[in-house]
């Protein structure tokens, strides 16, 4: 191809083709290409497109990424179903009440699963992309020099696209600890342990974080004997020390054993196709667990191994992560990045905002950054765990004096009369100005409750404006104008 003359404005050049013929599959005058398809992607695309650029997403796999293919639908799916079955056995908590949970014919709870996340797969993502003219390309992408994205296709042979910018939103994936006999079983992940076939008698699950108790739970109420080993010295250990006490006496009193402060140091096949591990308490020899599946659930790395991002000059960092600035820039100039990728907190919701303001930025508006102070999380288990803001220990070692405030729910009305009374709720504030500085739940429908602490913290009320304002009663939020007041 013969280029004759070229002009630069900003970072990026134009140039004029003048004579010569395009390759095949060759894409000339994208706006923005993207690799990946989940909610950074599509929030990306979807502000691109509404100021009239033109996008191209590239997917390697199942359009819409984690949260609604492996992630946050079809997990939350199955914990409802079996919150259902777990309401029907303990109906008796309530006078005149008799009811039993029956049988689980899991292929069909899975099928069912399956058909809500293709339902919504389809309305949220595929169908919205031809809504907004977005192309979505099927295959496997890597920068090139240029850069360019070198893309082999799903349907077979090649296709190059350029673009002006190019957002890297790839997400992640499971992580697997150096275990050793691990790889010579067929261990599950937080993605495959959805795919199973039948129920499995017993589940030993690694790591008592957010996703491995949501799984143990999950797994447990449908009738699997469920095991759970955590490394550090308590599960939830993120969370506050009262709310892993919590979850720890309830799933203990649903017949979850848990181990903290252990680690597994070996694994190999049992007799009759069962797995045996063995573990370590505090680097001393304890106890072997044989169960039917092993399910690893130790966290999450980045997906950047085959992108070729050395090529193109863009940085990573320890785990992968691709190296970002305030404004979601990467050491290349052209290429941004945005949510699970970068190693931010891994929530669909920051993964959005993060994709939405990439493309802004990119595209010549003046450049924002994002507030992370007000972030909640939630663990979906029952109790539900949530939180925002900061824990004691880190608002003390921030250098904040703090003062708090713990509620058990044996105090709250709605709580009550619900008559299951496991949870709590813990402020901390800040001592003298009282202005509050976190909020954690362990509760029924803690997601909702936590809604109302992050209004509350991003306003900057004080704890004794939180104890005065209007709260319905008999609701779970009241428990939140309660501890205020406590």
């Amino acid at each position: 191809i013969e280029c004759y003359g070229s002009i630069r404005i900003c970072q990026y050049e134009y140039v004029w083709i003048c004579s010569g013929s395009l390759r095949e599959g060759f894409v000339m005058g994208v706006d923005l290409a993207i690799i990946g398809s989940g909610a950074a992607a599509f929030a990306a695309a979807i502000s691109a497109a509404r100021s009239g650029r033109s996008v191209v997403i590239v997917e390697r796999g199942a359009v819409g990424g984690t949260c609604v293919n492996t992630g946050c639908v079809p997990s939350k799916a199955l914990l409802a179903a079996a919150q259902a079955r777990q309401d029907a056995g303990a109906a008796q908590r309530f006078p005149g009440i008799g009811a039993t949970a029956g049988g689980v014919d899991f292929a069909a709870l899975i099928a069912g699963k399956n058909a809500l996340v293709a339902q919504l797969q389809a309305s949220k993502y595929v169908d919205l992309a031809a809504d907004y003219g977005i192309e979505i390309v099927a295959g496997v992408a890597r920068f090139i020099p240029g850069p360019h994205l070198h893309v082999d296709l799903a349907e077979g042979g090649a296709r190059q696209i350029d673009a002006a910018v190019y957002l890297i939103a790839t997400g992640a994936a499971p992580w697997t600890p150096p275990i050793r006999g691990l790889d010579q079983v067929d261990y599950l992940t937080s993605t495959t342990a959805m795919e199973l076939a039948e129920l499995p008698e017993s589940l030993l699950v690694i790591g008592g974080n957010a996703i491995g108790l949501e799984q143990a739970q999950l797994f447990a109420r449908l009738g699997t004997a469920v095991t759970v080993v955590e490394a550090r010295d308590r599960i939830a250990p993120f969370e506050e020390p009262e709310i892993s006490a919590v979850l720890e006496q309830v799933l203990a009193s649903e017949g979850i054993k848990v181990h903290t402060g252990a680690t597994v140091a070996h694994i190999r096949p049992a007799d009759g196709g069962d797995i045996n591990a063995a573990l370590t308490f505090e680097g001393q020899p304890g106890e072997d667990i044989t169960s039917a599946h092993v399910l690893v659930a130790t966290g999450r790395q980045p997906n950047t191994a085959t992108l070729g991002l050395d090529v193109v000059d863009v940085a990573v960092g320890d785990r992968g992560q691709v190296v970002v600035d305030e404004y979601l820039r990467t050491t290349n100039p052209r290429i941004w990045a945005a949510g699970d990728v970068t190693g931010s907190p891994q929530f669909v919701y920051v993964a959005a905002a993060q994709g939405s303001q990439a493309a802004d930025n990119a595209f010549g508006r003046p450049p924002q950054t994002i507030d992370y102070a007000a972030v909640p999380r939630v663990t979906f288990t029952s109790p539900a765990i949530a939180a925002v803001g900061l824990g004691e220990q880190q608002a003390q070692e921030q250098g904040l004096s703090t003062q708090t405030r713990v509620l058990p729910l044996e105090y709250v009305p709605r709580a009550i009369v619900n008559r299951d009374t496991s949870g709590l709720v813990k402020l901390v504030a800040e001592t003298g100005t009282g202005r509050l500085l976190g909020a954690h739940v362990a509760a029924e429908n803690a997601g909702e409750i936590i809604a109302a602490a992050v209004y509350a913290l991003s306003a900057q009320m004080t704890v004794a404006q939180l104890a005065d304002t209007w709260s319905p009663y008999l609701t779970m939020s009241e428990a939140l104008k309660l501890t205020a007041q406590t």
